[in-house]
């Protein structure tokens, strides 16, 4: 396993959109180096179109619970125009973590 990957690890943030709503931003937290690894993909269809979905096994160097550098489900990881969006996260053992993350594009 090879932490070669720079990732951006990202939180949401949402501002009131000035019509009643609000507009979803992200806002970059830091860098984190991974491993990242796909794991499974499925196709479904929303409407009348196929969307892919492509789950991805990222490990990371570990954090402790609650540091701002250890990533959460409600965070996402960026890489360019791509986007891993977090669903789970586990101590793998005590030097790193396992996330498994669901591809996107970043928005």
């Amino acid at each position: 396993m090879a932490l070669s990957r720079q990732l951006v690890l990202e939180e949401r943030i949402t501002a009131p959109d000035g019509a009643g709503g609000y507009a979803v931003e992200w806002r970059a937290l830091g860098s984190i180096w991974a491993d990242v690894r796909p794991r499974s993909a499925s196709e479904t269809f929303v409407g009348e179109q196929p969307r892919a979905r492509v789950i991805y096994q990222i490990v990371v160097r570990s954090a402790p619970v609650g540091a701002p550098s250890r990533p959460r489900p409600d965070q996402r990881f960026r890489e360019g125009l791509r986007a891993f969006e977090i669903l789970t996260v586990a101590d793998r053992d005590e030097r790193f973590l396992e996330i498994l993350a669901a591809e996107g594009l970043a928005q």
